[in-house]
C-alpha cells in the first residue's frame, strides 16, 4: 500500500536487547523511501561501540548511519544526539551531538539526564520539521521500571514528544506472547496507551503454527497485531552491539563452505568496537571467518584479525592473560606465518608503546605493545572523528573511509600503508604496511569495504599461503543494499501496512 501524503512518527521498541528493533527501523525506512516519503531515522540515546562519522565530523551510533543510508539520505548529528560508549563495566563515554562530554558511571549518567532532555527533544524535533516521517528506534526494553524516570529513548521519549509506538517481539528466543504482554503489563497507564501495535519478529517455520495466538494477545492487549516477520537469514544490517556477533567458534558468512576459502581468525576482545569492519570480509565467498578468544581456536590461520576496540590497555591486558599474545608471535614464528591486519585499537596493540599520560582511556602511564610494528601510540585528549580518503601507497587504488580514535599512533620508520587528504589541501601518511612480514596497521575504519582494495589486498594474502583468491563478483555496496531491501520487502509483505501507516499518522506534528 502507496501511503500516499503520509506525516508522522512512530517509535520502534522492543521486548528485550537484539529482538530486530534496529533491522525493522532501517527495513522501514527503505520501505517509505522508495515509497517517495522523505524518512529520517532517530535514536535519541544509543549504547554501543560500533559508531560512524557523519560529513560533519560528528560521531553517531552506526545503526543510525546505516539506517540512514536505508532511507536514502546523508547521516546527521540530529539521528542520534546521545551515543554511549562503556570504557567499563560501570562507566561509559558519554557523547553528546557526535562530541565527547564526559566519562560517567551509571548512577552519575542518570542524574545527568535531566539536562540532556532538551537535547534529545530539540534534536527529534528538527528532524520532524525536515522530514516528513520519522521513524525512532527505542532501547533494550520500554519496561525497565528502575529506568522509567528522564526516559530519553523509549516510551517516556515517545509521551513527550507525542508519538505512538509499535513494540517487536523475538519469537526466536522462546516466549515471545508472554513477552510482549508482559512489557506492555508493565508499563504505567499513560505510556501503555502509547503502544499501538505488536510485530513479532524472527519467525522461523510456518506463521500457521501460530494460529489465532496474536489475535487473542491483541484482544487482551487491545492494541493491533501488525503481523509476523519471517527469520532473515543472511541480513543484518550494522548490528548496534556484540549481542549480534557470532559467539566465539563460530563462522561467518558462507565462505567456511569452500575448500580454499581464506582462513580469518579474528579476536573477539572483550570491548570490541566497530566489528561491522569486518562485514565486508564476512561477505566474501572466499573467506571463512571465524572469532577466537583462546590460544586453542587460532590454529593456523591465513590471517589474524586484532580489530578495534574502545579499551585498548585493558583489552591488551585480557589478550595477555589468555595467553593470545605468545601464540600470536609463535604462530608468526612458524613455518607458515598468517598475516597480521590490526584496526584502530588493535593497531595500537601491534606497536612498541601505548603511552597514555592524561589518563584519557586508563590510568596515567605506559605500557608495552605487542611490538609487531615500530609505532608508539599516545592517547590524547582531543578525539580525532573525522572521514578519510586518498590512495594506498603502492598500489594506488583509491580508499576512503573513517576514524573515531583518542590514541594517536606514531610509527618511526617503518613504511606508510595510506596517503590520505589531510582537509586542509595536502596529504598525510597514514598506517603501516610490512608486505615483507604481512604485518598492517590502520586507523581507518570502513577500509575493507572499498572493493578493489580489499580484492587486491586479500589476494596479496592468500599468495603468500599458496592460495588461489577469487574476489567476490558483487559490489559490499550492493551486498548492504540487498539486505535492507530483503526486510523492506519482508515488511511489505507481512506487516499489515494500512494499519502500521494508520499509527504512524497519529504521531504527526499537532
Amino acid at each position: 500500500m502507496r501511503p500516499f501524503g503520509l506525516q508522522g512518527a512512530v517509535m520502534v521498541c522492543g521486548t528485550a536487547s537484539n529482538s530486530g528493533k534496529s533491522l525493522l527501523v532501517a527495513g522501514l525506512c527503505r520501505l517509505l523511501a522508495r515509497q517517495g516519503v522523505a524518512v529520517a531515522p532517530f535514536k535519541g540515546q544509543n549504547m554501543s561501540l560500533n559508531s560512524v562519522v557523519t560529513v560533519e565530523g560528528a560521531e553517531i551510533g552506526r545503526a543510525q548511519g546505516a539506517q540512514a543510508e536505508a532511507a536514502g539520505v546523508e547521516p546527521e548529528v540530529a539521528m542520534n544526539p546521545i551515543l554511549l560508549k562503556p570504557t567499563s563495566d560501570r562507566r561509559s563515554q558519554v557523547v553528546v551531538m557526535g562530541r565527547p562530554w564526559r566519562v560517567l558511571d551509571a548512577a552519575q549518567y542518570h542524574a545527568a539526564k535531566a539536562q540532556l532532555r532538551g537535547v534529545v527533544l530539540d534534536a527529534l524535533a528538527a528532524l520532524r520539521e525536515r522530514f516528513e516521517v520519522v521513524v525512532l528506534e527505542g532501547a533494550g526494553s520500554p519496561a525497565e521500571i528502575n529506568l522509567l524516570d528522564h526516559d530519553l529513548v523509549n516510551l517516556g521519549l515517545a509521551a513527550a514528544a507525542g508519538v505512538p509506538a509499535v513494540l517487536v517481539g523475538d519469537i526466536d528466543r522462546g516466549g515471545v506472547f508472554a513477552h510482549l504482554f508482559g512489557t506492555v503489563a508493565l508499563l504505567p497507564a499513560p505510556l501503555r496507551a502509547r503502544v499501538r501495535g505488536f510485530v513479532i519478529n524472527k519467525l522461523r517455520g510456518d506463521p500457521a503454527l501460530l494460529a489465532d495466538a496474536p489475535a487473542e494477545l491483541a484482544r487482551r492487549l487491545r492494541i493491533a497485531a501488525l503481523g509476523v516477520v519471517p527469520w532473515l537469514e543472511g541480513v543484518a544490517v550494522d548490528a548496534e552491539d556484540s549481542l549480534a556477533l557470532p559467539t566465539v567458534g563460530e563462522w561467518a558468512g558462507p565462505g567456511h563452505e569452500s575448500a580454499d576459502a581464506l582462513d580469518v581468525a579474528v579476536v573477539r576482545l572483550p570491548r570490541i568496537s566497530n566489528f561491522t569492519d569486518l562485514d565486508a570480509l564476512a561477505a566474501e565467498p572466499q573467506v571463512a571467518l571465524r572469532w577466537v578468544g583462546h590460544p586453542a581456536e587460532l590454529g593456523s590461520p591465513d590471517l589474524v584479525v586484532l580489530p578495534g576496540t574502545k579499551a585498548t590497555v585493558a583489552d591488551l591486558s585480557w589478550l595477555r592473560a589468555r595467553r593470545l599474545d605468545a601464540a600470536l608471535v609463535g604462530a608468526l614464528a612458524s613455518g607458515s606465518p598468517p598475516a597480521v591486519l590490526g584496526i584502530c585499537g588493535g593497531f595500537q596493540m601491534l606497536g612498541r608503546q601505548i603511552e597514555d599520560p592524561l589518563g584519557v582511556e586508563a590510568e596515567p602511564g605506559s605500557v608495552e605493545g605487542l611490538g609487531l610494528l615500530d609505532v608508539v601510540t599516545t592517547f590524547e585528549a582531543d578525539k580525532r572523528t573525522l572521514r578519510r580518503a586518498g590512495l594506498e601507497l603502492g598500489s594506488g587504488l583509491a580508499v576512503a573511509g573513517y576514524e573515531i580514535h583518542h590514541g594517536v599512533p606514531r610509527p618511526s620508520a617503518e613504511p606508510a600503508w595510506f596517503e590520505l587528504a589531510d582537509g586542509i589541501g595536502g596529504t598525510e601518511a597514514e598506517g603501516v604496511a610490512d608486505p615483507g612480514r604481512a604485518v598492517y596497521g590502520t586507523s581507518l575504519h570502513g577500509v575493507l569495504e572499498n572493493d578493489a582494495f580489499r580484492a587486491r589486498w586479500l589476494a596479496s594474502v592468500a599468495a603468500r599461503r599458496g592460495k588461489p583468491f577469487s574476489p567476490s563478483p558483487v559490489p559490499f555496496a550492493e551486498v548492504r543494499r540487498r539486505r535492507v531491501d530483503a526486510v523492506a520487502d519482508a515488511c511489505e509483505v507481512h506487516l499489515d501496512l494500512g494499519a502500521l501507516w494508520a499509527i504512524v499518522a497519529e504521531g504527526a506534528r499537532r
